[in-house]
């Protein structure tokens, strides 16, 4: 069984105030095709499919359209929700639609309600596990602690859920894909990135990987770990989303990331999904499909008139732009400069080379004991990082000041 795992596909985000829809429909696009050329059978959807809880019309379009023609091209889709979802608005009407082939999981008792669809080798159980917000499943009964007591972490959640899952496994037999939207403990920091906003508390919700292969490592730090040819008990493949950059933290339990690049941090990464083709038994063999970058993210650093000049320069004229200026001054009206060449240069931050010494004597001090020149020369040096007057400007400052001077003796 061939199956393509991607998440956060964010439907509706907007990238410093410009929307992406038309982006990530190219992207979507292309992963269709991918679905259509490769014969997949199952596409597996780890939550954020919207990236707010009140989606316009037109995201809905979009995902209308793109569930459609995943289906046109032969796959069945599985899709949970995750912590930018409306569970309840995404997973209005999924009765009907899983009656299309098109299973949307999005409340807590569905976790074991598996989506079963079978091959040559047997059946293959889809458990999809939608963000489950502590607080939220709380006043349920069936999410209880072993002595009654409440569930107060995400990573007591799941654990409580996959027992469950395993539970269930064990008596319909087959193999299985577990879906869920958390963030474990062992993501490479690179995968991180600042565009996944932090859904823990005091790092209470790190969810340790072992929740998922059911290795036991009490007590361990599983920050970047690797678990690799352990002997685990769990799922065949564990699908998460949550993370924008892909990562494998197990052979078998990997984030794919975004579909597009949400955020500068993640310059350069590589968009795509997993393509995990599972066998008779255990083993998979995992493939990493790239996708189209639409518009790539470029970081550029130099003076202004560098950045609007040099050829060297002209490769990232298409690109998204973030540029960090160094000149000593901070240019006027310099975005909009910028924009001339970089039509889609979005941020700009000031960045001098030289800066002031932050052990000098602050501003309001010097002025006390010095003369109206020596105040002036000091401002400009304050309010340019450490740059002095020009010998023209010293030659004004002085000329004006005696003109002052001279009218003050004449009254």
């Amino acid at each position: 069984m061939k199956i393509l795992h991607t998440s956060d596909w964010h439907i509706g985000r907007t990238f410093h105030t410009h929307p992406t829809l038309g982006h990530l429909r190219k992207v979507l696009d292309a992963l269709v095709e991918v679905v259509r050329q490769r014969q997949i059978d199952v596409v597996a959807v780890a939550g954020d499919i919207f990236d707010s809880a009140m989606p316009s019309a037109e995201s809905y379009t979009l995902l209308a359209s793109v569930l459609r023609e995943i289906r046109q091209a032969g796959a069945t889709v599985v899709m949970t929700s995750g912590n930018h979802d409306s569970a309840t608005r995404l997973g209005f009407q999924s009765e009907w639609a899983a009656l299309a082939g098109v299973h949307v999981l999005t409340r807590p008792e569905q976790v074991l309600e598996p989506v079963t669809v079978p091959d040559r080798h047997g059946p293959v159980h889809f458990y999809g596990i939608p963000y489950l917000e502590p607080a939220l499943v709380r006043h349920l009964g069936s999410f209880t602690g072993p002595s009654g007591e409440p569930l107060k972490t995400h990573e007591q959640v799941l654990t409580f859920v996959m027992q469950r899952i395993r539970d269930d496994l064990a008596a319909r037999g087959g193999r299985s894909v577990v879906l869920s939207h958390c963030f474990a403990a062992g993501v490479p920091a690179a995968a991180a990135t600042d565009a996944v906003r932090d859904i823990t508390a005091g790092g209470l919700d790190l969810v340790p990987v072992s929740v998922f292969t059911g290795a036991e490592f009490t007590g361990a730090d599983f920050t970047g770990a690797d678990f690799t040819g352990a002997d685990f008990t769990g799922p065949d493949y564990v699908a998460l989303g949550h993370i924008h950059g892909r990562a494998r933290l197990t052979d078998r339990v990997r984030y794919s990331g975004a579909p597009l690049h949400y955020s500068f941090s993640e310059a350069g990464k590589p968009r795509g999904c997993w393509l995990v083709e599972l066998q008779a038994g255990p083993a998979a063999e995992i493939e990493w499909i790239d996708l189209p970058v639409p518009r790539r993210l470029s970081v550029l650093t130099g003076e202004i008139e560098q950045l609007l000049t040099d050829d060297a320069y002209a490769e990232f004229e298409p690109d998204w732009v973030s540029a960090v200026l160094t000149d000593q001054m901070r240019p006027l009206d310099g975005i909009r400069r910028l924009q001339r060449r970089f039509p889609h240069c979005v941020t700009l931050e000031h960045r001098p080379e030289i800066v002031a010494d932050p052990d000098a004597a602050s501003y309001g001090d010097r002025i006390n004991r010095q003369t109206d020149r020596e105040i002036v020369a000091g401002f400009l040096e304050f309010v340019r990082n450490g740059v002095g007057q020009t010998e023209f400007e010293r030659d004004l400052v002085a000329e004006l000041l005696t003109e002052g001077d001279l009218k003050e003796i004449s009254r």
